[in-house]
């Protein structure tokens, strides 16, 4: 009688085992396709925010510029003022204007610049929310390979919770709805 005990409860125990490796392979598989698009997505918008960044470089290097031309013309108008020849004043005049215009071309180039780095920085909170969808489900995938190992369910339990946190992050950064990591950021940073 003992024995068939046993056998009822070694074929009880497989067939638990196979029940919890087969969630496992189901999940594994889910979490490794979604972490598969957000990694695409996620590159996506890494090469937004080093096209923004350029642009903004680019944008202050021309902001630079234009104040050295705008410095420059301003010390000749100091001298030519200076010399209180009254047949300066046409140079005067022009000098006077060019500084005019290099003030509104500044104001202009400063807007772009700052521009580039609020899409920049837009861009960056999205990144952010895919590098924590890439972390917790990295984690997620760990604990599903220890569960087949182990057959604990409460393990099971707690690899899908945390891949649940990494599909949230991920389908917020899909959808453009922000979702501050900053606390967990600032734990790993």
């Amino acid at each position: 009688m003992s024995d068939l005990v046993d056998s009822i409860k070694e074929a009880s125990e497989k067939a638990m085992e196979s029940k919890i490796n087969r969630w496992v392979a189901v999940s594994v598989a889910v979490v490794a396709t979604f972490m598969a698009f957000c990694n695409v997505k996620d590159g996506n918008i890494v090469q937004g925010m080093d096209q923004a960044q350029a642009h903004s470089i680019d944008a202050w290097s021309y902001f630079q510029a234009k104040s050295t031309k705008e410095a420059i013309v301003e010390n000749g108008l100091e001298y030519i003022k200076a010399q209180k020849n009254p047949e300066f004043n046409d140079l005067i005049k022009k000098d006077e204007a060019a500084i005019a215009r290099y003030e509104k071309e500044k104001a202009e180039i400063k807007a772009k610049a700052e521009g580039y780095q609020k899409q920049y920085d837009d861009l960056n909170v999205f990144d952010d929310q895919f590098d924590m969808t890439d972390a917790f489900l990295s984690i997620a995938i760990a604990l599903f390979g220890i569960t087949a190992l182990t057959q604990k369910k409460w393990l099971l339990y707690f690899a899908v919770s945390i891949s649940a946190l990494g599909i949230i992050f991920g389908l917020a950064a899909f959808f453009k709805y922000s979702i501050h990591s900053d606390f967990i950021s600032g734990l790993l940073g």
